[in-house]
């Protein structure tokens, strides 16, 4: 990870320099390698533990509409909201917390980073989520295609969100170290 000057003759010796980029694939393909496909599994484990309490929830409407002789089956409309709320409160807090990862992010040994190399935090995390979703229902395959044709393994929503999805400390450090 490159470090900031905080030097610079116009402003001083305390005057931060323009930030660059803390991550680079090209002196630093450790933090890359493999990312996009575990990127992948990560995605899965998380969309089942999203999935898993509203698939409950639906299941107890229903038999809730059933004892209520069909009065509580009204309550079905609120499992949409349910589920928006529930995967970006999901992804806030897992993204915030110091971890940097989701669960399944952590299954898999990577983390969400700042393109600047600091953590992330709840409200970027909930910002990632929405844009995840919002760019993958309007350009399906060319937001994952994009991850392809880069060194960094980013897709659209990072781009634009500023973020970066790396290999944690633990998972680089064994891949400089090699097999042997």
């Amino acid at each position: 990870m490159q470090q900031m000057s905080y030097t610079s003759p116009e402003n001083g010796p305390y005057a931060p320099a323009a930030p660059m980029d803390a991550y680079d694939a090209m002196t630093q393909p450790e933090y890359f390698q493999g990312v996009l496909s575990r990127r992948i599994l990560a995605f899965c484990i998380d969309a089942v533990i999203i999935t898993a309490p509203i698939v409950f929830l639906a299941m107890a409407i229903f038999l809730f509409g059933i004892v209520t002789l069909s009065l509580g089956w009204m309550l079905f409309p609120v499992l949409g909201p349910a589920f928006v709320i529930w995967a970006i409160w999901y992804n806030a807090m897992t993204l915030g917390s110091p971890a940097s990862a989701t669960l399944g992010m952590r299954a898999m040994d990577i983390e969400m980073r700042t393109v600047y190399g600091a953590p992330a935090y709840a409200l970027l995390g909930a910002v990632h989520a929405v844009g995840y979703w919002v760019s993958v229902s309007m350009l399906t395959p060319f937001v994952l295609l994009i991850a392809l044709f880069n060194g960094r393994r980013r897709q659209l929503h990072d781009m634009l969100v500023g973020v970066v999805i790396v290999n944690n400390e633990g998972r680089a450090m064994a891949i400089r170290q090699g097999p042997f």
